[in-house]
């Protein structure tokens, strides 16, 4: 494979992502819409192969049943949720570009060298803070008789980067510190030291109005997640489907987020889809139905091509405000780790509030205990638009040719390979005749519109066969079919592997039953 520095791998990613028709930036001609994608004809095949992958392995089943909630849903949804009070996020200013921050992302954006500077800088007020703050006491876990021996102690932990980073992340969100820390941070877009505004909440869900005035008791958000239209359909979905814990519901939906800073590609976007499924136990039965769904959604993902050693499991070090346990399964992505999905034990939270918000009981009767409990959920949360990506990044490679020339001597191309799994490939298989005449083109469309009567196929005779063969390994299709002149004598076709290059010859009345082995999902 060619070499290629993480940057550039990602910068020849997003370039072939428009070239090809995988994603392109929403509103293009009007200068585009931060944080907004379209997804072009080969990237909503791709991402329609992703979900239908997903909801067959969720759903076909007997102990999962599918649901398509609204988008829009009452106030008191979120109220209950927890979304109107928690889901914030601290912001800040560069007072001199103006640049906006996420304070999380921001530390993130902090060299080692300079954690260790601020944390050091800092140290005298994290002392007096952690007095009476058991949480800072915990993460700084330092010990001293007095506040020098405290301090020098602190300061000298200061160079491990993790420890540094959580003490800045906390800091930020701290009053009493967040305008000691940002005294001691870069603007990472103009290099200005120190002069940012304080942070200030900022909620991520989006409002909007029902109704024909603009008034406040009609405001209403826009969904930031799927599950809770899940849990809102509990009993509706146990009654009609006659199902008995443990038992799952499953939702594909979009869900929409006023990111401050959006980055990465598809990594961070304000609309995005959620593959999510509640799965509802009983008490007492929730760590080992965590523990089987954490094993389900890993193999999921190896399973349709992504490298076991570019995953692991991250276990947060805070848990969110609803969960008993959570595993993130992450990917190295050029930019670095980051989550594609989530596993949570979210115990009762979430219906035990909506009971309280409600005055519906979200309540279970065990016929065989006679007991009525509120179930356990383990939420299994898988980004659709950051699972494409991955496959994406994973699939992409670039292989160096080397090719012997007429006059004796060689040279060599770069042939770039969407390595994507049959499954997910937009294009199942493309045709073509080997030259426009003597019947070949005729042949390569009935075989063309045979196939695509269970198929994606692509249809191309445009330029020499090596160039067709090039543009579809940019497509990552995973098979090429060629009519040539041996197809005229015996009905046999070349059928051309794209990760391997070899050829197969197979009669054009075994060309289904080939495909329908290797592709469908």
């Amino acid at each position: 494979m060619a070499s290629n520095s993480k940057n550039d791998v990602m910068e020849k990613i997003v370039s072939l992502a428009k070239r090809k028709g995988f994603v392109f930036q929403s509103s293009e001609i009007y200068g585009g819409l931060n944080g907004c994608y379209d997804y072009g004809p080969l990237g909503v095949e791709l991402l329609r192969n992703i979900k239908e992958a997903w909801w067959k392995e969720m759903t076909l089943r007997e102990d999962i049943e599918g649901l398509d909630a609204s988008i829009l849903m009452h106030p008191k949804t979120w109220e209950a949720s927890g979304h109107v009070e928690n889901f914030t996020d601290p912001m800040v200013d560069c007072k001199k570009c103006k640049s906006r921050y996420r304070v999380d992302i921001l530390a993130e954006q902090i060299s080692k060298k300079n954690l260790s500077k601020i944390v050091k800088a800092i140290a005298p007020a994290l002392y007096e803070a952690a007095k009476d703050n058991a949480d800072l006491k915990s993460i700084l876990s330092v010990d001293g008789d007095t506040s020098e021996e405290y301090i020098t102690t602190l300061s000298k932990k200061a160079d491990d980067e993790i420890f540094s980073m959580q003490v800045i992340n906390f800091a930020l969100i701290t009053p009493a510190l967040a305008s000691l820390a940002l005294k001691e941070i870069v603007c990472p877009n103009c290099g200005t030291k120190g002069e940012f505004t304080e942070a200030r909440q900022f909620n991520l869900m989006f409002k909007t109005f029902i109704g024909p005035l603009e008034e406040s008791s009609n405001a209403i958000f826009i969904r930031p997640e799927t599950a809770q239209g899940i849990y809102l359909n509990f009993l509706n979905v146990r009654e009609s489907a006659r199902q008995k814990l443990p038992f799952g519901i499953a939702q594909i939906g979009k869900a929409f987020r006023n990111e401050i800073n959006t980055k990465n590609f598809l990594f961070r976007t304000r609309e995005f889809e959620q593959m999510e499924m509640q799965f509802f136990v009983k008490p007492g039965d929730d760590e080992k139905w965590f523990d089987y769904w954490k094993e389900i959604r890993y193999n999921w993902f190896i399973r349709y091509g992504l490298k076991k050693e570019k995953m692991k499991f991250l276990l947060p070090d805070k848990l969110a405000h609803y969960a008993k346990a959570a595993a993130d399964i992450e990917y190295e992505f050029p930019f670095g780790w980051g989550e594609i999905e989530g596993i949570h034990n979210r115990t009762d939270f979430d219906l035990k509030r909506h009971t309280e918000f409600s005055g519906k009981k979200m309540e279970y009767y065990d016929e065989q205990t006679k007991e009525r409990f509120i179930p356990y959920v383990i939420e299994t949360s898988a980004g659709a638009s950051r699972s494409f990506l991955a496959f994406l990044v994973d699939a992409y490679e670039e292989q160096e040719l080397k090719k012997e020339n007429s006059d004796g001597t060689t040279s060599s191309e770069i042939r770039v390979v969407m390595h994507l799994h049959p499954a997910l490939a937009p294009i199942k298989a493309a045709v073509f005749p080997l030259v426009n005449r003597d019947g070949m083109p005729e042949l390569a469309h009935k075989i063309t519109a045979d196939l695509r009567k269970n198929f994606n196929v692509f249809y191309d005779e445009s330029g020499a066969v090596g160039r067709r063969y090039r543009r579809q390994d940019e497509n990552g299709t995973p098979y090429c079919i060629t009519v040539d002149t041996q197809t005229l004598e015996d009905n046999t076709v070349t059928i051309r592997d794209r990760d391997t290059m070899e050829q197969i010859r197979l009669p054009i009345d075994q060309i289904r039953n080939f495909l329908m082995d290797k592709v469908l999902i």
